[in-house]
C-alpha cells in the first residue's frame, strides 16, 4: 500500500467518523428536544439548563459502550478510583470511557498520518505494530492521567492531616464534640488544603443528612483512599464506642502521622544524590571537561600544526 493510498484512507475514516459522530450529537433526544425549544421560542419549563460538560458527556457517550468494562461501571473498581481522585461529576465516567475510546482512534490515525506524510518506507508488519503500540497508547493514557491525580490527591491528604488532626485536638479538648470540631477544623484546614477541607464538609454533610457518625467517617476514610485516614477513623470510632479520650488517641496518632512524614521527607532527601549521578556523568561532566580541556586542545593542536610546518621546512 502506497503513502498516498495510505492517506486517502485515513481521510474518508476521519470523515465517516465525524459523520457518524455529528448524527448522533444532532439526532439525541435531548438534542432534538432543545432544538424544538430554541424554535418554539421558549425552554422546556422544569428541566435545568445543561452545562458545556453535561453536552459533551451526552453527545460522547455512545463512545463509552467500547470501553465500558464487562461488570458495567456500578461494580467496576474504578468508582474507587475515581473517589480517590475527588471527581464526582455524573459526567466523569462516561467522558473518561469516552476518551480511551477517541484516543485509541486518534492517535493511529495521527500516526498513520505521520508516516504517509514523512514518505517512509515501512512493511506491512511495521506498520501495523505502529498503529498497534498508538492504539495501546491511547486507550492506556487516560489510566495514567487517573493514577497521577490520584496519587496527588493522596499525597496532599497525608501532609495535610497532622496539622488538621493538631487543630481536633485543640478543639476537642476545649470542650467541644466531635462534630462541632470538625466544623472548626473543615473552616481552618481550607487555607493549607482545599481537598481535605472539602472531605471534611462532606463527612458533615453526611452526618447532618441522617448517617451514623460511624459511617460518615468510613466514608470519608473510604474518598481518600489514605491508610493514615483509615487508621484514624478506626481510632476515632474506638474512641467514641468505648468512651476513652479522644484528645490524647489524636495526640498521639499526630505525632506518629508527623514522625512517619518527617521520615519519608529524610528518604526522598537521600535518594537525591543517587538520582543526580547519572545526569552528573552524562551531561554535566562531559561538559565541563569540554570546557576546561576544549582551549587547551586547540592550543596543543596549533602548536604540534606549528611545528610539523616547522619540521617540513
Amino acid at each position: 500500500m502506497s503513502g498516498a493510498q495510505l492517506l486517502f484512507l485515513l481521510i474518508v475514516f476521519g470523515t465517516v467518523c465525524g459523520l457518524v459522530w455529528l448524527g448522533m450529537a444532532l439526532f439525541a433526544p435531548q438534542a432534538l428536544r432543545e432544538r424544538l425549544g430554541r424554535f418554539l421560542g421558549k425552554a422546556e419549563s422544569g428541566q435545568p439548563q445543561q452545562g458545556w460538560i453535561e453536552r459533551v458527556a451526552t453527545a460522547a457517550k455512545p463512545l463509552t459502550k467500547l470501553s465500558l468494562p464487562e461488570d458495567g461501571w456500578e461494580k467496576s473498581t474504578l468508582r474507587a478510583r475515581f473517589m480517590n481522585a475527588g471527581w464526582r461529576n455524573p459526567s466523569a465516567p462516561v467522558l473518561y470511557f469516552a476518551s480511551k475510546t477517541l484516543l485509541a482512534l486518534i492517535l493511529p490515525a495521527l500516526v498513520g498520518l505521520a508516516i504517509a506524510i514523512s514518505s517512509a518506507t515501512l512493511t506491512s508488519g511495521k506498520l501495523q505494530f505502529a498503529l498497534l503500540v498508538a492504539a495501546t497508547l491511547g486507550y492506556y493514557l487516560p489510566n495514567v492521567v487517573l493514577v497521577r491525580v490520584v496519587e496527588r490527591r493522596k499525597r496532599e491528604v497525608f501532609e495535610t492531616i497532622p496539622d488538621a488532626l493538631d487543630l481536633l485536638t485543640i478543639c476537642v479538648e476545649a470542650g467541644l464534640s466531635l462534630e462541632r470540631a470538625l466544623v472548626k477544623v473543615a473552616a481552618e484546614i481550607h487555607i493549607k488544603s482545599e481537598t481535605l477541607a472539602l472531605e471534611l464538609q462532606l463527612v458533615l454533610m453526611e452526618m447532618r443528612a441522617g448517617l451514623s457518625k460511624d459511617k460518615a467517617l468510613r466514608n470519608f476514610a473510604l474518598r481518600t483512599g489514605v491508610d493514615d485516614v483509615d487508621t484514624l477513623v478506626a481510632m476515632l470510632i474506638q474512641s467514641e464506642r468505648f468512651g476513652t479520650s479522644i484528645g490524647d488517641s489524636l495526640r498521639v496518632h499526630s505525632e506518629n502521622l508527623r514522625t512517619k512524614r518527617r521520615m519519608l521527607a529524610e528518604e526522598t532527601a537521600a535518594k537525591i544524590g543517587l538520582k543526580l549521578l547519572f545526569p552528573l556523568i552524562f551531561c554535566i561532566f562531559p561538559t565541563l571537561m569540554m570546557v576546561l580541556l576544549g582551549p587547551a586542545a586547540i592550543q596543543i593542536s596549533r602548536t604540534l600544526g606549528t611545528i610539523a610546518s616547522g619540521g617540513h621546512h
